[in-house]
């Protein structure tokens, strides 16, 4: 299959186009940073250019999209830049997909935040999903609804995957393990904002991408996943296995939380594993492990 991957030079893109590549696709990618590969095809372009998008559509068979402002902190910083990319940027998609009139189905990338706001502690693919109370939040559920208006109103196939908090090598140095990794290698103390005891399905990010590729399947068509960690893990944890792997590292707690961050929720994945056969197979302590000696062996956690 022919499988054009937005986003593919990316933290969690560049881990997908690897597992497509292992199943025998053909890749190419859309992105403005260059791929690290050499076996696959690379267009540079934005997402917030229609006409470049189309370009890169020819004779493909199926869109990963990946390509988002996906820091919660960039979104809050920039959030004029940020909604452009993350939700023009997603109609520009449909919309080339649209005027291609050959491509079989969008695959896109959401997230477990969608479901901050809702009133149950358990959530599943059919809880109702409030409005958002953060923009990134807003960005992707609307996203998902552009997907499932290019269904209805044009006949384009969709799935939308709802990830869990992606880690594991390549992640972006903002991001909570990156941090918490790279402060205890430097012998800084970890700090975290609130208790500590707000949690998120973190799930390893070769996991996620495996995730993906199993959505390709034709029972996946039109429906939504969620594809997380199976366990309940709070940041306070994360920072002790850091600890406990890196050796004794100070944690100091602060008062202050992020603004509208992720109200910790239990998100099933039940459906995931029942129709596509994916779950995730990496423990905490183990992924984490990986991200080290990655980070070791490259130094790229800076």
């Amino acid at each position: 299959m022919n499988i054009l991957v937005t986003g593919g030079s990316g933290f969690i893109g560049s881990h997908i186009v690897d597992k497509l590549k292992d199943k025998g696709h053909n890749v190419r990618i859309f992105d403005l940073v260059p791929t690290f590969r050499k076996d696959v095809e690379y267009y540079k372009g934005s997402l917030l250019n229609l006409d470049e998008l189309k370009m890169c559509m020819g004779n493909i068979d199926m869109v990963f999209h990946i390509g988002a402002v996906a820091d919660v902190g960039g979104v809050f910083k920039d959030p004029v830049y940020s909604e452009s990319i993350n939700a023009t940027g997603t109609i520009n998609v449909l919309e080339a997909i649209r005027q291609s009139g050959s491509i079989k189905r969008i695959i896109y990338a959401s997230t477990e935040w969608v479901y901050s706001n809702c009133k149950e502690d358990v959530v599943d693919e059919e809880t109702i999903v409030p409005p958002p109370s953060h923009l990134y939040t807003s960005t992707k559920f609307v996203s998902e609804l552009y997907c499932q208006n290019y269904n209805t109103m044009y006949g384009i196939p969709f799935t939308i995957l709802r990830y869990g908090i992606p880690y594991g090598p390549r992640a972006r140095p903002t991001a909570v393990v990156p941090v918490f990794v790279n402060k205890a290698m430097n012998g800084k103390p970890l700090t975290i904002k609130g208790s500590g005891d707000q949690f998120r399905q973190f799930v390893y990010v070769e996991d996620l991408a495996e995730g993906n590729v199993a959505a390709i399947q034709d029972i996946a068509k039109n429906k939504i996943y969620n594809v997380t960690g199976d366990k309940k893990i709070t940041i306070k944890d994360v920072a002790e296995t850091v600890k406990k792997i890196l050796g004794n590292v100070e944690i100091v707690h602060e008062k202050e939380e992020r603004v509208a961050d992720f109200k910790g929720k239990l998100v099933r994945n039940d459906k995931v594993k029942r129709e596509l056969g994916w779950m995730p197979k990496t423990s905490l302590e183990v992924g984490l492990k990986k991200y080290i000696e990655w980070v070791k062996g490259t130094g790229k956690n800076q």
